[in-house]
């Protein structure tokens, strides 16, 4: 699947699973990745001292946690078209 390519140049951690992710096309988005935080990969960032070790990798330009986990910028672009999808999808992981 082609879809644009975006950056993530800043965060910032607002609240508990919350981040306000800016992007390269000037576009931000205030996200909870709560509810996708399952699975082998995602479930560890339940714990908000992992999750707050989140740390942009300046390589590939998105968002990383210490455990491999990250989200496509672009993903994290779109998030409110997608997070319904995903919510259901990554709680079926658990």
């Amino acid at each position: 699947m082609s879809h644009p390519l975006y950056d993530v140049t800043n965060f910032t951690i607002v609240g508990p699973f919350t981040l306000r992710v800016v992007f390269d096309d000037g576009a931000e988005q205030t996200i909870n990745l709560e509810s996708v935080l399952y699975g082998e990969m995602f479930g560890p960032l339940r714990n908000l001292q992992v999750f707050n070790q989140v740390h942009l990798d300046e390589e590939v330009r998105t968002l990383v946690w210490p455990n491999g986990a990250d989200f496509d910028p672009w993903t994290l672009h779109e998030w409110p078209k997608f997070v319904d999808a995903l919510s259901t999808r990554a709680q079926a992981w658990e």
